[in-house]
């Protein structure tokens, strides 16, 4: 019972979130275009921050796992070539292979990342989160460019994709509380405190303008993709490589972080990135709409699931 409660404490919060959202769009209270213009300031300010604090504010000694950072990458790399394999045998579409592959690989680590770490264990988790952001966030940009590239006809361009990576916030952000973590460099602590509480905002904002983003109308006769698009990111991935990590003896605030990785839906991002790349962008807004509903579910099961074993 005390693991039943302790798993729909990390799920409610982001079930509320998303709930008022969609509610507050469906009233009317947003428009399209408030809620685009919002999501622009969450990524290039409150989660930029949120970030730099989190890093800024962590012992990096304890923070920083090789073998953790390691496990990530192989396991981002490997899911990308299992889902690449399955979808190309599963869909004949060209524009929704790519779309497919990168809505089951591509998770929104950036978003639920730090939250459902964080709930779990606390500070300790978020600051392993958040630096491992900086190492996932490029690794699924390029991998997702490449794939779209691929399916779309186009030629795959490194320089621009590097280009675009350097000048990401998030990666800015982590980077800058990199440099004062090594220099020893300190902030005045009225905008420590600044930062905590900017930062402090851009999970909660940033869920409720994904809730209002929500979109169903895009489903009809794509019910079979979706199905596997959202069974793959939040079931398939999951299973496979946090029986992985636990083999491997990852447990706690570790395998915590790599929880909120592979169960986390399909990145926002995806949907403006498969729009812009010719790929079938309804398809992909649906994965992101379908998937982030799922997801309370199934990061309660998964947390429930782990927290039985004694994982957790």
């Amino acid at each position: 019972m005390e693991n039943l409660a302790l798993s729909f404490s990390v799920v409610f919060p982001l079930f509320l979130y998303l709930a008022l959202g969609y509610g507050a769009k469906s009233i009317r209270m947003l428009s399209s275009e408030t809620v685009r213009q919002m999501n622009n300031a969450v990524f290039r300010i409150f989660l930029p921050v949120l970030l730099f604090s989190n890093v800024y504010s962590t012992e990096i000694s304890t923070a920083f796992q090789p073998g953790l950072t390691a496990f990530a990458v192989a396991s981002v790399l490997l899911s990308f070539a299992l889902s690449f394999g399955a979808v190309c045998l599963l869909e004949k579409e060209n524009a929704r292979r790519g779309v497919l592959i990168q809505g089951i690989f591509r998770s929104n680590f950036v978003l639920f990342g730090v939250p459902v770490s964080a709930s779990l264990f606390g500070a300790e988790a978020s600051g392993i989160a958040s630096l491992l952001i900086a190492f996932v966030i490029p690794l699924f940009n390029i991998l997702a460019v490449a794939v779209l590239e691929i399916f779309r006809g186009g030629k795959f361009r490194l320089l621009p994709i590097l280009k675009g990576i350097v000048t990401n916030p998030l990666i800015l952000a982590t980077a800058a509380a990199l440099v004062f973590l090594a220099t020893g460099w300190k902030l005045p602590s009225l905008l420590e405190e600044a930062a905590a509480d900017i930062g402090g905002i851009a999970t909660p904002l940033a869920l409720f303008l994904l809730g209002a983003s929500f979109t169903f109308s895009g489903a009809k006769g794509r019910a079979r993709q979706i199905a596997l698009g959202v069974c793959g990111r939040l079931l398939l991935v999951p299973l496979v490589f946090l029986t992985a990590a636990a083999a491997l003896g990852f447990r706690g605030a570790n395998l915590t972080v790599l929880l909120s990785l592979f169960g986390s839906p399909t990145a926002v991002s995806s949907f403006v990135m498969a729009q812009q790349m010719g790929g079938d962008g309804e398809l992909a807004g649906q994965l992101v709409v379908w998937g982030s509903l799922f997801s309370v579910l199934s990061i309660f099961l998964w947390v429930f699931v782990l927290k039985q074993a004694a994982f957790l």
